[in-house]
């Protein structure tokens, strides 16, 4: 487990990395295309996937970027970077829908197919580019990969400590990932000649993170990356489990990059990922005094974030446990009974690991997301479950000492045990079990994957096993009368905008194959 970070040193990396980054002095030099293959079919016709190195320049004077100046320059002046691109697009521009969803990698796993492809209750592993159900090549999205991480596919500027050894500038990760979306976006070519293979289909760029690339999407627009030769570079950004946080970007000796812990249960004071500003209020206010061309934000949070990752302090800041209101530009959806991660195969934990399939929201959001971008239409009201003090629930992670007004906050829990109000999936308004329940003893895996504790089938059974929690016969009359609820269910959070209709149809029919109830 990693140590607690010295604070006073962390205060200033923070304050180094904050200044606005302005209209860098930055280019994309040479984007090289390494393969070009076949992708698949799919209703937007044919795609091609690309693996390409794209190699770009900063200049430390321009660079908000701590420890740049100590990297060797080029004849011109410029510090050197390379990373790896990876490209899935239309093979016929003209299918293309015109928006760029550049995916952040996870700890150097891409998370595109993953979070919007995969099919229920077969999550297409995170760092897969499979096809999954084709969701996001159906709809014509382009997908660009940037990968920024050490460790993974990023040759970063370098320099040699006073000790002699050598240091990665991780801070300059924000910067690759402005550019080379920047560079995907609106240029034609390389300056060497090379030609950009999105040339003129680019009307549109949104961001995609996931937990720790959420984070980093958020420092990267509250350090001002969001800007570049006076152009906005994201447009719209969407955002799985970030909770409070941000990322801190340090210098370091590697091979690993240093972007990769967080607080845990085991290790609740970890420094440089709960910091002000917490709320996402705060946060877009002073993002916004910092750079022009804010974008529009859709934030997704589950269940697990709140009670293993601060998710509440998003809501309220380090003070109080008073929501503060969210700015016009952002909408925020609790996915309630959703696990942070989910996990496959046998349970290292207490119980079975989390199963409900969150997978549609995130693709009803998205195109909720794209429209409000691309046409001005406005997604859905924010959703978000009612909260209740965690005091002292050892289930709950507690405020690290370093906010010592913070009020730590979790979903208030019905008589199963299922977080009450916010987005509520079919599967939690008929449920078979308590979904998203916290998962002893708590590790960094089992705080995370969450919990499914199944309901008893007959009373008879419950009272054998001392369940207080109405069995399956206790609930539903038969079959037909669950999945009348499930269809009812999914027709309402369809209507709302929050499901679509080729997932609704997914869900009544699982209901109807469900063999937990007689018929």
């Amino acid at each position: 487990m990693r140590s607690v970070m010295i604070a006073s040193a962390l205060l200033v990396l923070m304050l180094g990395c904050v200044r606005f980054s302005g209209d860098a002095a930055a280019a994309v030099t040479r984007f090289e295309i390494a393969s070009k293959v076949r992708y698949g079919s799919f209703k937007a016709g044919e795609y091609t996937r690309w693996d390409a190195i794209v190699v770009g320049e900063l200049s430390p004077a321009a660079e908000a970027i701590p420890d740049l100046e100590k990297a060797p320059r080029n004849a011109r002046g410029l510090v050197e970077y390379s990373t790896r691109v990876t490209l899935i697009a239309p093979a016929d521009p003209a299918r293309a829908n015109g928006a760029l969803l550049v995916d952040v990698p996870n700890r150097g796993r891409a998370i595109s197919a993953s979070l919007y492809n995969s099919p229920r209750r077969v999550p297409v592993p995170l760092g897969s580019l499979d096809e999954g159900t084709g969701f996001l090549q159906d709809n014509g999205y382009t997908i660009a990969v940037v990968y920024w991480e050490l460790g993974h596919g990023v040759t970063l500027p370098s320099f040699t400590g006073p000790d002699g050894q050598p240091r990665s500038v991780e801070g300059a990760a924000f910067a690759i990932v402005r550019d080379a979306a920047d560079f995907l976006s609106h240029a034609s070519a390389d300056s060497a000649g090379h030609g950009n293979p999105l040339a003129g289909t680019v009307k549109r760029s949104l961001a995609l993170g996931y937990s720790q690339t959420g984070r980093f999407l958020k420092s990267f627009l509250l350090r001002g990356f969001n800007s570049t030769e006076g152009r906005r570079v994201f447009a719209g950004m969407h955002i799985l489990g970030a909770a409070a946080g941000q990322i801190v970007l340090r210098s370091i000796t590697g091979p690993a990059s240093g972007a990769g812990a967080i607080p845990t249960f085991d290790e609740p004071e970890m420094r440089g990922v709960n910091e002000e500003p917490l709320a996402l209020g705060d946060l877009v206010k002073e993002a916004n005094a910092r750079a022009d061309g804010m974008p529009r934000m859709v934030f997704v949070n589950t269940t697990t974030d709140y009670f293993s990752l601060r998710a509440s302090l998003a809501r309220s800041g380090g003070t109080g446990a008073q929501d503060k209101p969210f700015p016009e530009n952002l909408r925020a959806y609790d996915i309630a009974g959703a696990s942070h991660a989910l996990i496959s195969g046998p349970s290292a934990c207490n119980y079975p690991y989390a199963i409900l399939d969150w997978h549609p929201v995130m693709r009803a959001t998205l195109l909720a997301l794209d429209r409000w971008v691309a046409a001005d239409t406005p997604p859905p009201a924010s959703e978000l479950m009612p909260l209740r003090e965690a005091a002292q629930d050892s289930m709950a992670l507690r405020a690290p000492a370093h906010l010592p007004l913070a009020v730590i906050r979790v979903p208030i829990l019905d008589r199963d045990g299922n977080a009450t109000g916010g987005v509520r999936l079919p599967d939690m308004v008929a449920p078979l079990g308590t979904h998203a329940a916290q998962n002893p003893p708590l590790s960094p895996l089992c705080s995370l994957a969450a919990g499914y504790l199944q309901f008893a089938k007959t009373r008879n059974e419950r009272v054998a096993a001392n369940d207080a929690r109405p069995s399956l016969a206790e609930r539903y009359i038969n079959r037909n009368d669950y999945v009348n609820r499930i269809r009812a269910a999914a027709r309402a959070l369809e209507d709302r905008g929050l499901l679509l209709a080729e997932d609704a149809a997914v869900m009544v029919q699982a209901a109807g194959a469900d063999t937990a109830l007689k018929r």
